[in-house]
């Protein structure tokens, strides 16, 4: 896998979970954050930083596509790409996968906008720009 497709790995918890054994929706979104903020940090950019900044990334939509359900104990790998990077906005990819047998879970995305320490629209360094750079997609969200 290149540097701009990275990948995390997560295991289901039993408290992600509910009576069914059944990874509960929401979780999602928490692990493409952990996708996401292990992905900006191997291609040289973290919050951290970007905050000691004064610069805010903001979640400013998400979608997800449930494909198949994650289930307690489950180990998933979590792909993260970006697929867009504007001045003021990134859009990020995410595919959850079981790769115990393959199977592609679900797809997701988010889109962040750059504001400042008042919460006012700025916009992205040209350096975090470059280093975040955009790929093609490499699954069909």
């Amino acid at each position: 896998m290149s540097d701009q497709i990275t990948a995390v790995d997560l295991r289901v918890r039993y408290a992600e979970t509910d009576q069914m054994g059944v990874a509960y929706h929401t979780h999602y979104l928490v692990w493409c954050e952990v996708a996401r903020t292990d992905h900006m940090r191997r291609r040289g950019v973290t919050y951290r930083e970007l905050e000691g900044q004064g610069l805010r990334l903001a979640v400013v939509e998400a979608s997800i596509r449930y494909r198949q359900p994650a289930r307690y104990d489950d180990l998933l790998s979590v792909r993260c790409w970006v697929r867009e990077v504007a001045s003021r906005r990134v859009v990020f990819g995410y595919a959850i996968d079981r790769p115990a047998d393959g199977t592609l879970l679900a797809t997701a995305q988010t889109a962040l906008i750059a504001l400042d320490g008042g919460h006012h629209m700025s916009s992205i360094p040209d350096v975090v720009r470059s280093r975040l750079g955009a790929v093609p997609d490499p699954v069909r969200l």
